[in-house]
């Protein structure tokens, strides 16, 4: 297994050739930051080196005879069949080595999905393209998304060197955050296709599955920041979901858990409060590009055939109720950003597009009246369920 990073540095250097990339390489497993993932190495190293063996036992003893039995040394071949001894050989010598294998493989199978005693838990949905967090004992919830810097870099004609971005595609504007020396249970599952949640450093990956929960686990001791990628290719925008952990020591993450209450807090006030349409269209702008810039391009002239230009469009120019519905409710390829964005962010980008990429509306829409409709989605959904 290659280290996240050390991928993306194969596929800078096939982008921009030699030189381009620095970063190790191997050929090898990496053994990670957790017990879980050095017991998964030595798993590994023990298949390995048994393949070995059974490798240069077989096809030297292959060589030798055809070697020293050859017919030009004289030799003729023998004619034997059924030989009971044989036959008893190559059956208890294939047992042993896949008994001795099995073993240990079952015992860290076993280890990987015992998540009992586990004293936090976190759930982790896939999304089209990020990842939402839910911290179900303390009731942080936020969205994962690709980091500004790696976002404007790989838009097209961006003019931007990627080799000049920290991280380029493998950083995020909000990462996951865990206390250290503490059992963690993860729950997987997504809202939309499959996705996978990677992080070589843990020493596993989980696949995200619409309707189903996966579980898994993690135990980190050093405190540091690791990274990952969905590993399932979940659609256009499948290589810009990356994964970013960091692991910190218990005060620290309690301080850390301290100041998203904090931050919900001042969020909440953001959104009763009355917003002139200069700022929410300049928030708006930001949103836009890290959500829906990607399929409705920077421009909002959309791609033919695929997705619908915003530019000009009549639902956009239309009815600013059916907008909004239409956004909080998602439909075909859209997701729901209803469920995605705060009704600050929700606010914002509606208004922009209105008011922004060629289109001249004039109206906007208050995150207020946002929080209302959200409020209403959840109630009809509840009631379907």
């Amino acid at each position: 297994m290659i280290k996240a990073k050390q991928f993306s540095a194969v596929l800078t250097l096939m982008a921009f050739g030699p030189g381009s990339a620095h970063a190790d390489y191997t050929l090898n497993l990496m053994k990670g930051v957790t017990q879980l993932s050095n017991d998964v190495y030595d798993l590994h190293m023990l298949a390995l080196w048994i393949c070995v063996f059974v490798g240069i036992g077989v096809f030297g003893t292959m060589f030798y005879s055809i070697y020293y039995h050859r017919k030009s040394m004289g030799h003729k071949a023998e004619q034997f069949h059924e030989n009971t001894t044989v036959e008893i050989i190559w059956t208890i010598i294939p047992t042993i080595i896949l008994i001795a294998m099995a073993i240990p493989a079952t015992k860290t199978m076993l280890e990987m999905n015992s998540t009992e005693e586990a004293e936090m838990s976190i759930k982790i949905t896939g999304w089209q393209w990020k990842w939402e967090y839910d911290y179900l004992d303390n009731d942080i919830h936020f969205f994962s998304s690709l980091d500004e810097a790696s976002n404007k870099a790989r838009q097209k004609n961006s003019g931007i060197d990627p080799r000049d971005v920290p991280h380029y595609l493998l950083n995020v504007d909000k990462p996951l955050v865990i206390p250290v020396n503490t059992k963690i249970r993860f729950l997987f599952t997504a809202a939309d296709v499959i996705h996978s949640w990677w992080v070589p450093d843990l020493g596993w990956k989980k696949d995200t599955v619409p309707g189903f929960i996966n579980e898994s686990w993690t135990y980190v001791e050093k405190a540091g920041t690791y990274r990952g990628q969905c590993a399932e290719l979940c659609g256009k925008d499948h290589g810009f979901m990356p994964i970013v952990v960091i692991a910190k020591e218990k005060a620290d993450y309690d301080a850390w858990v301290v100041e998203q209450s904090g931050l919900a807090t001042a969020e909440e006030n953001a959104a009763e409060k009355e917003w002139d349409s200069e700022e929410l269209i300049a928030k708006g702008e930001k949103v836009y590009a890290n959500n829906c810039a990607s399929c409705h391009m920077e421009d909002g002239a959309g791609i033919a055939g695929t997705f619908p230009a915003i530019k000009g469009s009549a639902i956009v120019k239309g009815e600013l109720k059916e907008q909004v519905n239409l956004m909080l409710k998602g439909k075909g390829m859209m997701p729901a950003f209803g469920q995605m964005l705060s009704a600050v962010d929700f606010a914002a980008v509606s208004t922009f597009i209105r008011n922004g990429l060629g289109n001249s509306v004039g109206d906007s829409v208050q995150p207020s009246e946002i929080k209302i409709l959200q409020s209403e989605r959840v109630s009809e959904e509840d009631g379907e369920d």
